[in-house]
């Protein structure tokens, strides 16, 4: 049946006429009439809001008809010394790998690109990443993260750059970017400050084979990473482990009551070690320091025992010794009453007003002397 089959392209659209599946002609905005008597006619629709241009014949009409595609699209092709960026109206939307072919519609909007070689440098340049950063772009961020390794050095920090597992150089603080394409990049970072290490709950043995549980902490710094890293791979566990056999040998050569009477001799020891061990790995150790020595239970009460018996035999002491003062003082006092009675009535006197206060009421016969001769008849 002979049939007109009308196709109207917008003026935001841009269309391909395929006569029996077959390419024909790109089609201009505007209406069209086609019979399809003898063959089947067919208009493939292109929104040019949307710029990448994806067709089934996209490889052959580059190949057959480039003039074609020369008129119409932007044709942007990578070798693979090269990424392409592509803009839409001055904005940054796609980045092109290498090797890689892809066209793009240049009626309605704007097509820049820009080639860079990633042989010569593989660091992306600053204003770029700073747009990657910073600015909302087209693309998205699985597919940035696939294209651009990008890591922040934070302040006193270094960071080594590391390609394909081999040192580079060292970095700065600062922000960085790299092209990770067909290769693996990384940023290892590295804290310049003080740091400190605790090694807690270790269960040691001193000299006379008591066992103690100790805790220890110290502060080291990494003067020189790269030295550090080419002969330890973890440089914390390499302390750590340090720590424990020093303390050991510091600890294992002596006996409890040295190590109660002066810590700071352990501390000594153990940085003395630590630091032997240390220095030639560009590690600086600042200080070492012994938290916590604590006693097993039974042991704990031996010494609390032992504690509690000096310091009863002080006390002793210090009481016969204010005794023995005390008697002293009051032979003294019966060898000066003994040869003055004035003395002596004075004493008499003082005896007579200690035992009155605490009588109510007293009736004395014969006067103050009687009181004192019945006193003493008392006393006899």
């Amino acid at each position: 049946m002979f049939k007109i089959k009308p196709f109207i392209v917008r003026k935001n659209e841009k269309g391909i006429l395929l006569k029996d599946n077959d390419f024909v002609q790109f089609l201009e905005a505007g209406q069209y009439r086609f019979s399809n008597f003898f063959h089947t006619y067919e208009v493939a629709i292109f929104d040019l809001s949307n710029p990448r241009f994806l067709f089934r014949l996209t490889d052959y009409l580059v190949k057959k008809h480039p003039e074609e595609i020369e008129k119409h699209c932007v044709k942007v092709e990578t070798d693979k010394k090269h990424v392409a960026l592509v803009s839409f109206d001055q904005h940054l939307s796609e980045i092109l790998l290498p090797a890689q072919r892809a066209l793009f519609w240049n009626d309605i909007i704007d097509i820049d690109v820009e080639l860079i070689d990633i042989t010569e440098n593989l660091a992306v340049p600053s204003d770029l990443l700073r747009l990657l950063i910073h600015e909302r772009t087209g693309i998205t961020s699985s597919k940035f993260k696939k294209i651009i390794y990008s890591q922040q050095v934070p302040e006193y920090h270094i960071g080594l750059l590391m390609i394909e597992g081999k040192y580079v150089k060292t970095l700065s603080p600062g922000i960085y970017g790299y092209w990770q394409i067909n290769q693996s990049v990384n940023i290892e970072l590295w804290d310049t400050r003080l740091q400190t290490l605790e090694v807690s709950g270790q269960e040691i043995l001193t000299k006379d084979k008591v066992s103690l549980r100790i805790n220890l902490a110290a502060s080291y710094q990494i003067d020189e990473v790269l030295k550090t890293l080419s002969q330890v791979k973890k440089p914390e566990d390499f302390l750590y482990r340090e720590l424990q056999f020093g303390l050991r040998v510091a600890v294992g050569t002596q006996k409890l009551d040295e190590l109660l009477e002066d810590k700071q001799l352990l501390d000594n020891k153990v940085l003395a070690y630590i630091q032997e061990k240390a220095l030639p790995l560009g590690i600086t150790i600042t200080t070492v320091g012994i938290k916590d020595i604590i006693l097993p239970g039974d042991m704990k009460t031996i010494l609390n025992q032992v504690v509690e018996a000096e310091k009863s035999a002080q006390a002793n002491s210090i009481r016969r010794r204010e005794e023995t003062g005390a008697t002293r003082s009051l032979l003294n006092t019966a060898k000066v009453m003994e040869n003055n009675p004035t003395a002596l009535r004075l004493k008499e006197l003082e005896t007579l007003e200690k035992i009155t206060d605490k009588i109510g009421s007293l009736s004395v016969y014969g006067g103050l002397d009687g009181v004192l001769n019945e006193l003493v008849k008392i006393k006899r």
